[in-house]
C-alpha cells in the first residue's frame, strides 16, 4: 500500500489514452492551457498601477 511505482503510472497513462484517445486529450490540454493564460492575463491586469493606465481606461473604472 506504499507509493506507486513507475510501472503503475505507465499503466494508468495507457488506460487513460485508450479511454479518451490522444486527440481528445490534446484538446483538453489546449483548453486548460488557454484558461491558465487568460487567468494569468487577468491577474496581471489587476496588478497594473493606476498611474500607468491610460485616461480612457481610468474613466471606465469610475
Amino acid at each position: 500500500m506504499g507509493s506507486f511505482s513507475l510501472w503503475h503510472w505507465l499503466i494508468v497513462l495507457l488506460i487513460v489514452v485508450l479511454v479518451f484517445g490522444t486527440k481528445k486529450l490534446r484538446n483538453i490540454g489546449g483548453d486548460v492551457g488557454g484558461a491558465v493564460n487568460e487567468f494569468k492575463k487577468a491577474m496581471n491586469e489587476g496588478k497594473a498601477d493606476p498611474a500607468d493606465r491610460k485616461p480612457e481606461q481610468l474613466s471606465d473604472k469610475q
